[in-house]
């Protein structure tokens, strides 16, 4: 009977159209926001609303296969772009890779605190969860329609690998993977640089990951290169990356009791997405009792929400490099529903975000952030001490991005009895030597991954300059 009113619901969101953050930009359908990547007013694409989950839908989900609440919870906001066949095959395509049976386990570390596993992927990180799908929809729409694009990323480490793996070899597009030279682990780097098939490159940019992003949004916004090579996205601000993540977020409160039992996640982020699709699956209905955003010593979301201004103070490198970060692009969607949608005030904050280098929130919109989420921050010292804990009390050996969650979830737990999911966000192998003088363990890269440092790198250095990187592009594509 459940699953019949979820059929319901998926025809009654069928025609579920996306809008701009800002306001200014065509309505688009979900195929052509998850090819456009970011709106041509700059803003991010966002649902016209947010579909809606009964209790006993969600309690319906229970003990299925990752892949099949994957369909329930996406479906309705991908409406008619793929048949219910198609799309369940893009499923079981994109996760098929995945070590685990589980996709995303739990692993229990204390008395209802949990890790959420989500590095069971090709690429040992909680992005090849989204990627992985994302490849699959790509190649698909593109092989119905017979065009080709062109899939600038900007990563901070994993995500340019994930998108490497998910892209390397199709037909239907050339992807370019700008890293900040010198700032990524060394496994992060070979999982860029080793791929061999000739339609990936990676960049090493002159910069940090900030320069870096803010050069991915100058090419969307210079729509005559963007439009000349048919530029897409697969940065978090894709919508379809964002969406991809909200299905963990049912999985594992579900298999915690959910609807009947609320849960809390703390979310070890920099640019927000992960965060932003825990929100999601909240304003859908999954009973979430709190949210806490997990950042390192570059704390600027921490920061905003105790003083309410939004303001960058530059990166300081860290053992945590995948949240060296102080442009949170997916934080201006939940700014657009601080501000009740009114995208008109969020481009008022983005224009002097880009002119003054930050900007101040209004109170109503710093008090919904603030009922929506709680937040901490985590120094090295004691990003290191939270490692070096966990494997001497749990016998886990947990990367450094995981222990900023582990830490400030401790920091923020009120209560015992609501279980809390610290997301566990990537392998610690990938980053061994913050690791290994953390805890005196050297976690090893499994077997598929045993030769990476044996293998040959592409990799092209380039200055943080637009025209460099547009050149380098151009020049890269097939035509």
């Amino acid at each position: 009977m459940a699953y019949q009113a979820k059929t319901r619901l998926e025809k009654t969101t069928s025609r579920m159209k996306y809008i701009s953050t800002r306001g200014q930009a065509p309505v688009l359908t979900f195929e052509e926001a998850m090819l456009t990547g970011l709106a041509r007013d700059g803003g991010l694409y966002v649902p016209e609303s947010w579909p809606q989950m009964r209790a006993d839908e969600i309690a319906d989900l229970a003990g299925r296969r990752y892949e099949e609440v994957a369909f329930r919870i996406m479906k309705p906001f991908i409406g008619d772009t793929f048949t219910e066949a198609e799309f369940r095959d893009i499923i079981d395509r994109a996760y098929a890779g995945f070590t685990h049976e589980a996709r995303c386990p739990l692993v229990q570390i204390g008395e209802n605190d949990f890790l959420l596993e989500l590095f069971h992927g090709p690429t040992l990180a909680f992005k090849d969860v989204a990627m992985q799908l994302i490849g699959q929809m790509f190649d698909a729409a593109l092989k119905r329609s017979g065009k080709r694009v062109t899939i600038v990323g900007a990563t901070s480490g994993d995500t340019g690998s994930a998108a490497i793996e998910a892209f390397k070899g199709l037909d239907s597009v050339d992807v370019f993977i700008m890293y900040p030279h010198g700032r990524v682990s060394d496994v992060q780097r070979r999982q860029m640089t080793t791929p061999d098939a000739d339609n990936v490159h990676a960049l090493a940019v002159d910069g940090d990951f900030d320069d870096c992003q803010a050069r991915l949004k100058d090419m969307f916004n210079d729509f005559e290169f963007r439009d000349a090579v048919r530029l897409a996205g697969v940065n978090s601000i894709n919508w379809a990356r964002v969406l991809a993540q909200v299905v963990y977020y049912f999985t594992s409160a579900v298999s915690l009791g959910a609807p009947y039992r609320k849960v809390s996640f703390t979310v070890p982020t920099g640019n927000f997405g992960d965060i932003f699709a825990a929100y999601v699956a909240r304003r859908m209905g999954l009973p979430i009792d709190r949210l806490i955003i997990a950042t390192n010593q570059n704390n600027i979301l921490h920061r905003t929400l105790v003083t309410g201004a939004y303001t960058k103070q530059g990166v300081t490198p860290s053992i945590s490099p995948s949240m060296d970060i102080q442009v949170s692009s997916n934080f201006e969607r939940a700014l657009f529903d601080a501000y009740d949608r009114e995208g008109g005030a969020v481009s008022q904050l983005m224009n002097e975000m880009a002119a003054t280098g930050g900007f101040k929130l209004s109170q109503g919109a710093l008090e919904r952030l603030r009922l929506e989420f709680d937040s901490g921050d985590c120094s090295e010292e004691e990003t290191a001490a939270a490692i070096a804990t966990v494997r001497k009390m749990t016998g886990e050996v947990v990367c450094p991005h995981t222990a900023v969650g582990i830490k400030v979830a401790a920091d923020k737990r009120v209560s015992g009895r609501v279980p809390m999911i610290t997301l566990a966000t990537a392998h610690p192998a990938k980053f061994p030597d913050a690791v290994a003088a953390a805890c005196g363990i050297r976690p090893e890269l499994p077997q598929h991954m045993a030769d990476l440092f044996d293998r040959p790198e592409r990799v092209t250095r380039v200055a943080n300059d637009l025209g460099a990187l547009k050149d380098i592009i151009l020049k890269g594509i097939k035509n």
